[in-house]
């Protein structure tokens, strides 16, 4: 069966480009259109509105979206069982995670299941952690290492992997803008301080609540896509940040900042491994899954 018609629908309506998608697919731009075209031949409608400058799904290209995606998964799935009965699982799983995540976590999560089932290629794919869930929820990911939300999404099932403490980090260099009592922190001690934040995310809205609670809108210097950068502009001086401890820990950096005892201390959190529930179904993915040991 063929189904890469609707890999490459697919590939071209997340990115919209089709010079990206052809890349994605290993094809020639010209094949891709000829693809796009037959499928829109064969449904009598088209899927994509383009020009020379813009491609954009149609109407029936966004309910069409959710029908390859379910086709591809359903075959994925019958192919995958059948793999199953006949203990051997080949195919693929693609995971999302952060960069200290990719090295905190994923050999120990992944060297002995490598081992177990040899056949199975593993797709990394690293970003900013904020993203992580959406990824999955969106379907780009089979799975992802992430923080857990203070409300878990329907849908989506969850696995601990350890607890971090989040905590502010503070350049090794006195500055005057640095608090002298973090562990009484007021208002007149940090309404001038310069913050380092992630853009988004579990930390940042803790971060906030914090400042919430003593009264104070932080003067934010910068707000950045992922944590290690943090480590990186703290250590030059440029300001406080909030990071978890396992980045700070895993980052060449750390012996350039120093982690202030800030009180009251902000909340730990869990990283874990997150999936769709319905992608359990899959052989490949209820694997990886079993593997992990709840912590």
């Amino acid at each position: 069966m063929d189904f890469r018609p609707l890999r490459h629908f697919l590939t071209l309506s997340d990115t919209l480009h089709f010079g990206r998608a052809s890349d994605a697919c290993h094809v020639s731009p010209s094949t891709l259109s000829r693809s796009i075209r037959g499928l829109e031949e064969q449904l009598g409608v088209a899927l994509f509105q383009r020009d020379n400058r813009h491609v954009v799904l149609t109407a029936q290209g966004r309910r069409f979206q959710s029908y390859a995606r379910e086709a591809l998964e359903q075959w994925e799935q019958v192919r995958l069982s059948l793999q199953s009965d006949a203990k051997q699982l080949t195919g693929e799983i693609s995971i999302y995670c952060s960069v200290t995540a990719s090295y905190s976590f994923l050999y120990t999560l992944l060297s002995e299941f490598r081992g177990r089932h040899p056949g199975i290629e593993l797709k990394l794919h690293t970003g900013d952690p904020a993203r992580a869930i959406q990824q999955v929820l969106s379907g780009d990911e089979d799975m992802s290492i992430t923080f857990r939300p203070r409300q878990i999404p329907d849908g989506l099932a969850f696995k601990s992997l350890t607890r971090s403490a989040l905590v502010f980090i503070a350049p090794h260099e006195d500055q005057p803008w640095i608090p002298r009592e973090p562990q009484s922190p007021s208002q007149s001690q940090w309404k001038r301080v310069p913050m380092i934040l992630s853009e988004s995310g579990l930390s940042r809205e803790l971060a906030d609540t914090w400042f919430r609670a003593l009264g104070v809108s932080p003067k934010i210097y910068a707000q950045v896509a992922g944590h290690e950068a943090i480590v990186s502009m703290v250590g030059l001086g440029f300001g406080i940040g909030v990071v978890p401890r396992i980045v700070l820990e895993a980052s060449p950096l750390a012996e350039r900042v120093r982690i202030l005892p800030v009180k009251p201390e902000l909340p730990y959190y869990d990283v874990g491994l997150c999936v769709l529930n319905r992608r359990l179904k899959n052989p490949l993915i209820d694997a990886l899954w079993q593997e992990v040991e709840e912590r």
